[in-house]
Order: C-alpha cells, then sequence, then structure tokens
C-alpha cells in the first residue's frame, strides 16, 4: 500500500515549551532549525536522510508522542486512508489540514500513534 509513496520520515513532538525545546536541540545538540515559529507554534529540523524532527506547542498525554509520520511523495492520502480502514486499522484522526498539506493519525496493531503527511500541492 505505501510501496513507493514513502518519501520522508517525520518525527512529531507535542511539547509544552517551544523556547526551551529550541535551546535544547539547537545549543545543546548543535541542530539547525528550518523553521522556527514560535508564534505560529511550532519548530521543524531536518537531519541527514530526509528526517525531520518536528516540535508543537501543546499538551498531550504521555505516549502519544513523538509520533513517527510517513511523508507520501505523490499525494493521494484519502485513497491511502480508504486502504487503511478497509484493512481494519484504527484511525485515530480524519484527514485534517495541517502546516503545507494535509495529515491522518492511526495506530499499528500495538496501538502506536502513526502518521501520513502529504504536501497540499499534492492531489488528495
Amino acid at each position: 500500500m505505501l510501496n513507493g509513496q514513502i518519501k520522508n520520515l517525520a518525527i512529531v513532538y507535542t511539547v509544552k515549551d517551544l523556547v526551551r525545546t529550541h535551546r535544547f536541540y539547537s545549543e545543546t545538540l548543535g541542530l539547525a532549525f528550518e523553521v522556527t515559529d514560535f508564534e505560529g507554534g511550532y519548530l521543524q529540523a531536518r537531519l541527514p536522510g530526509d528526517i525531520e524532527l518536528v516540535f508543537f506547542a501543546g499538551d498531550a498525554p504521555r505516549g502519544e508522542t513523538p509520533q513517527v509520520v510517513f511523508g507520501l511523495s505523490k499525494g493521494g492520502i484519502d485513497a491511502m486512508v480508504a486502504s487503511l480502514a478497509a484493512a481494519g486499522v484504527e484511525l485515530v484522526t480524519p484527514v485534517t489540514e495541517a502546516p503545507g498539506g494535509w495529515s491522518v493519525t492511526f495506530k499499528d496493531p500495538e496501538g502506536h500513534l502513526l502518521g501520513l503527511y502529504q504536501d497540499g500541492a499534492l492531489p488528495r
């Protein structure tokens, strides 16, 4: 189903304090952030191998963050979600607008949260 569709991997955290998070990851770990939007409520750092760390401001119960999100290369998120549902996968959220595109959250068989993200320029 996702063969040939995954273009990158993002690890998405929900954090209480973006400034503290930014300071730790940039000053202590030495990561460079592509997007630092404290007012918009998120940070984004790109790592080698097309892996991203994304931090959203908010409050999430333990165990729900971080979340692994697979980036789709060709779009078609709605068809992917229909396939997941048909396979009996538990959908946590419907396809929802996300910064620059669309996302959906679902669970693996052990209850871990996973997600798909599609750039808004790609066909749904």
